[in-house]
């Protein structure tokens, strides 16, 4: 079991350090190939609004052919994207770099539930330390990732940038020789066949409406934030290595936790991990709001991740609650559609917010959606407290 969740986390690591090379660039790619400065943040948005369409069908082939040959398609689908965006950039082609980002985000729709399979292979005193560490699996990308940007970007001289898309495809075709060697089980006959509960009952739940929220606000808050940083970080004349330096500490700060935010969650309970994670996720947005020095970023970004760390991991492990083997595959698929739609309009809102009102608005505009995350928890505690009541109650009687 931990073998499987090692490899799992090994895959996880290198689909998130290329990530991290391409977060750190498609930006200010997406501003030099666009006719238009408003839209340097389109190419992230396609990206994750192609994460969101291709999350469910993802799901449903996975279903049927098992998650070991769904990793597979999804890895062939980014290599496809780095092809292409190595020559969209070559060409100075915009619409043929957005195209590219597509192909991105539907392989991201596949990494996403690298964290479910190694939940499914582990028991369930052990699930959300090996969720934890699948997404500890980050930390490489975190170390890795910005110095690949900054190494890279200029292999292909004059053309900038296209050389940190190389070091994406080197690091699919590593993931691509590590996959045969996971061995998942293949999905069971019930959760091919059964139908479980209908969906509006399922996302009824409260304990599913706090676990999306949770991870739809989380992720959509640090994507609003990361994504507009290196914009708003060269237009306070911070050179490019600064910018990937504090993309780096925020990377640090999503996955370095892992290794130890299982624990936590068995320490003190997911409720209360969920709201630290709001918490840190608020003095981000503060901090941003206060400063815009290289300090003032580096602190923010680092807290933002963590907060991020603390809401994907406790909803993940939240979301495990709300359904049964024959309703996983559904569930999973909705909870992250939900979740990279929102989180596909904050990367298309950021870019929009930091031309047209600037760098505190982006940073406003977080407030509300993380005490939307806090008012979700107080309810969901809340209910449970009560139905502890009735059951007290109950056997009283």
């Amino acid at each position: 079991m931990k073998r499987q969740v090692l490899l799992l986390s090994l895959c996880q690591a290198l689909a998130m350090t290329g990530n991290v090379v391409l977060f750190t660039v498609a930006a200010l790619t997406g501003q030099a190939l666009a006719t238009d400065k408003s839209l340097a943040t389109l190419p992230i948005a396609l990206l994750q609004l192609a994460t969101m369409s291709v999350t469910i069908p993802a799901s449903l082939l996975m279903r049927h052919v098992g998650r070991q040959l769904g990793f597979f398609v999804g890895i062939l689908i980014g290599l496809s994207g780095a092809g292409l965006g190595i020559y969209a950039i070559a060409t100075h082609s915009f619409i043929l770099f957005c195209g590219a980002m597509i192909l991105f985000g539907s392989f991201n729709s596949f990494v996403s539930f690298y964290r479910f399979a190694a939940a499914e292979v582990a028991t369930e005193a052990f699930r959300s330390q090996a969720i934890s560490l699948v997404i500890a699996g980050g930390v490489l990308a975190a170390l890795v990732g910005p110095q690949l940007a900054t190494w890279s970007k200029d292999w292909l001289q004059p053309v900038v940038f296209a050389g940190s898309l190389v070091t994406i495809a080197i690091l699919q075709s590593i993931s691509l020789c590590l996959l045969p060697f996971v061995k998942l089980p293949p999905p069971a006959k019930g959760e091919r066949q059964g139908k479980g509960r209908s969906l509006p009952t399922i996302l009824r739940q409260p304990v599913f409406i706090t676990a999306v929220l949770g991870s739809m606000l989380g992720y959509g808050v640090m994507t609003l934030v990361m994504t507009a940083t290196p914009l708003a970080m060269v237009a306070d004349a911070h050179p490019f290595h600064e910018a990937a330096s504090v993309i780096q500490w925020h990377v640090l700060g999503m996955f370095s936790p892992s290794f130890f935010t299982g624990f936590l969650i068995a320490r003190f309970g997911l409720l209360t991990i969920l709201s630290w994670g709001s918490g840190l996720s608020l003095l981000c947005l503060a901090i941003n709001l206060w400063g815009t020095g290289l300090l003032s970023y580096s602190i923010a970004l680092l807290l933002l991740g963590i907060g991020w760390n603390f809401l994907f991991i406790g909803s993940t492990t939240l979301l495990t609650e709300a359904y049964t083997p024959p309703e996983k595959a559904k569930t999973q698929a909705i909870h992250d559609f939900m979740m990279f739609a929102f989180v596909a309009f904050t990367t298309l809102l950021s870019g929009s917010l930091f031309q047209n009102l600037g760098w505190k608005s982006v940073n406003l505009a977080g407030i509300p959606m993380m005490l939307l995350v806090l008012a979700a928890i107080a309810w969901l505690r809340y209910q449970r407290q009560k139905e502890a009541y009735r059951g007290q109650r109950a056997e009283g009687t």
